[in-house]
């Protein structure tokens, strides 16, 4: 009985560390749909499930943080230390492209955490190249840092598609989400670097339904086709690793790219609490 009860407590142990170390990251405005001449506040959010905890601005953790639209591009201000971490000034109709890209940061793990935050992941090959290398018993050092993007529609229409912001990883939707209805296709293209990046696992969360996920992997294009079976809001995501560089004081090096959208209901309305 014992030993069962050891047993238990260990796997609760492993899923909690796997769920501590593999936490999304996201953009999260206050309106997806805003009016033009309006005023949206952007949140960035960290956790799982499309859930998460806001995230206080940081300029020392900031690379890039902006806003594209067919004007151009613009950095989005804000207050450091506040968890309205921009604001976006809407001029004009059309889509805008938010983007987020942090600095790097730091994380050391056990090799139990660290197996079962790489499984969790879709990283099954780094896995198979720790034991390759005899490093399946070592803790784990790794950096990683956030690649995440938000697509809103300004006004009555939602012309416009997404723009690719030059991230180290990105989610390039091939047509506009906003103009998608509930149980159609989107096909988003994967690129690390600006090529497309195969065999990576993307994986689509709606907020009102987080425990029904819509999972596949990148083709040799680096495209993927997701099926979005409901409207709401939407948070597209994936993981990649790689080793770090020999400069980089760890051992592996994640890149985490994440893209959220809101799809309008069948019918055209739009869905409750727009």
């Amino acid at each position: 009985m014992q030993r069962n009860a050891d047993r238990l407590a260990l796997i609760v142990g492993l899923l909690g560390a796997a769920t501590a170390a593999a936490h999304d990251f996201w953009i999260e405005p206050d309106a997806f749909r805003p009016k033009v001449g309006s005023t949206v506040r952007l949140g960035l959010r960290v956790g799982e499930n499309f859930e998460g905890e806001p995230v206080k601005r940081d300029a020392g953790k900031i690379e890039r943080f902006v806003v594209r639209t067919a004007a151009g591009e613009a950095p989005i201000p804000g207050m450091d230390g506040s968890t309205t971490a921009g604001l976006l000034k809407v001029g004009q109709p059309g889509l805008l492209v938010v983007g987020y890209r942090s600095k790097h940061s730091r994380i050391e793990l056990q090799p139990e955490q660290f197996e079962a935050y790489l499984k969790e992941e879709g990283l099954e090959r780094i896995i198979e190249l720790r034991k390759q290398r005899g490093d399946s018993g070592k803790p784990a050092r790794e950096v990683y840092s956030r690649c995440a993007k938000a697509l809103l529609a300004a006004g009555e229409t939602a012309e416009g598609h997404d723009r690719a912001l030059g991230f180290p990883l990105e989610l390039v939707p091939q047509a506009n989400p906003y103009a998608l209805k509930p149980g159609e296709e989107l096909a988003v293209r994967l690129v690390l670097k600006g090529q497309p990046l195969e065999g990576a696992l993307v994986v689509a969360i709606n907020r009102d339904a987080p425990k029904e996920p819509v999972a596949a992997r990148t083709a040799r294009d680096g495209q993927v086709k997701l099926r979005l079976p409901r409207p709401g809001v939407w948070l597209i995501k994936c993981v990649h690793m790689l080793p770090a560089s020999a400069d980089a004081d760890a051992d592996w090096e994640s890149l985490w790219a994440s893209l959220t959208f809101e799809l309008s209901a069948a019918d055209g309305a739009r869905p409750p609490g727009d």
